[in-house]
C-alpha cells in the first residue's frame, strides 16, 4: 500500500496511491456518482452502502453510522480524538494490514473524515468483491451445508490466527464467491495477541448470528451435527496447523 493523505481546512483523505493515484473529495458523495451514471445503490449495513463505477474499478462506499440507541441523538458523527483515531483511517489501515498478511478481505482503496468541532464524520472505499453472497444470503437459499460450514471456520481460524479481531463477526460479513470466502467491514477491527477468550467471543457471535437467522428454527440437532460441528472441526484444525 502506498499511502497519501490530502488534508484540507475541513479534514483529510487518506488513499492507496497504488490504486488510484488521485482521490478528491467527489469520491465520497454519492451524487457526483449518480450525475455521472456511476452509482448503483445496493441494501446492506446501516443506511445501505453504495456502488460506484470508479477509476480504479467498480467500489463500495460506506458511510459511518452508528447503530443502537446512541444514534438516535448522535446520528453519524463521532467524538473527534484525533486523525489517526478515526474510524475510516483505523479500518483503511487494517485492510492493509490484512492484505499484506495475504487474507482474503476487502482492498481499501481511500477513505475521509470530515471535522466539525468535538466530532467528526467518516466515509470508506473498498473495491467490490465481484459475484458475492453473503453467508446468510447463502444460508436463505439453502445453500449453506456442512462443506460450507468447514471453509467458514477455516477462514475465521487463519484470520484469528494472525490475531486480527473482527469487532462485529455474523453471517452478513461473510462473503462467499465460486473459489473463495471473504471477511468484510472491519469497523472497529483490530489486531490483538492472539488469545481463547476474544476467538471464542468472535466464534459465538457468529454462531448467534446463524441462530438468529433461523439456522437452527428447523431442527437444533441437525444445526449442530451438520453445520456448526464442522465449522468448529475446521476451525480447531486451521487455528492449530
Amino acid at each position: 500500500m502506498q499511502e497519501r493523505i490530502r488534508e484540507d481546512s475541513t479534514g483529510a483523505i487518506l488513499f492507496d496511491a497504488a490504486v488510484s493515484p488521485q482521490v478528491d473529495a467527489d469520491w465520497f458523495v454519492p451524487e457526483a456518482w449518480r450525475e455521472r451514471g456511476a452509482l448503483r445503490q445496493q441494501a446492506g449495513g446501516r443506511g445501505g452502502v453504495a456502488i460506484i463505477d470508479t477509476p480504479a474499478g467498480e467500489c463500495v462506499l460506506r458511510h459511518y453510522r452508528r447503530g443502537g440507541l446512541v444514534a438516535s441523538w448522535m446520528g453519524d458523527r463521532y467524538l473527534w480524538t484525533g486523525a489517526d483515531r478515526t474510524r475510516s483511517f483505523s479500518e483503511f489501515r487494517l485492510l492493509g494490514l490484512i492484505a499484506s498478511l495475504g487474507l482474503p478481505g476487502p482492498q481499501a482503496v481511500a477513505c475521509r473524515y470530515q471535522r466539525s468541532g468535538l466530532f467528526y464524520t467518516a466515509d470508506l472505499i473498498t473495491r467490490r468483491i465481484a459475484h458475492a453472497l453473503t453467508l446468510a444470503e447463502c444460508l436463505a437459499a439453502g445453500r449453506l451445508d456442512s462443506e460450507m460450514a468447514e471453509l467458514v471456520g477455516a477462514l475465521v481460524a487463519r484470520f484469528h490466527r494472525a490475531g486480527i479481531c473482527h469487532a462485529d463477526l455474523n453471517a452478513h460479513n461473510v462473503l462467499v464467491t465460486s473459489d473463495e470466502l471473504y471477511l468484510i467491514d472491519f469497523d472497529r477491527g483490530r489486531q490483538r495477541t492472539p488469545a481463547e477468550a476474544w476467538q471464542q467471543a468472535n466464534l459465538l457471535r457468529l454462531r448467534r448470528s446463524l441462530v438468529k437467522l433461523g439456522a437452527a428454527a428447523q431442527d437444533q440437532a441437525a444445526f449442530e451435527e451438520q453445520l456448526w460441528k464442522p465449522l468448529v472441526y475446521r476451525y480447531e484444525r486451521t487455528l492449530s496447523a
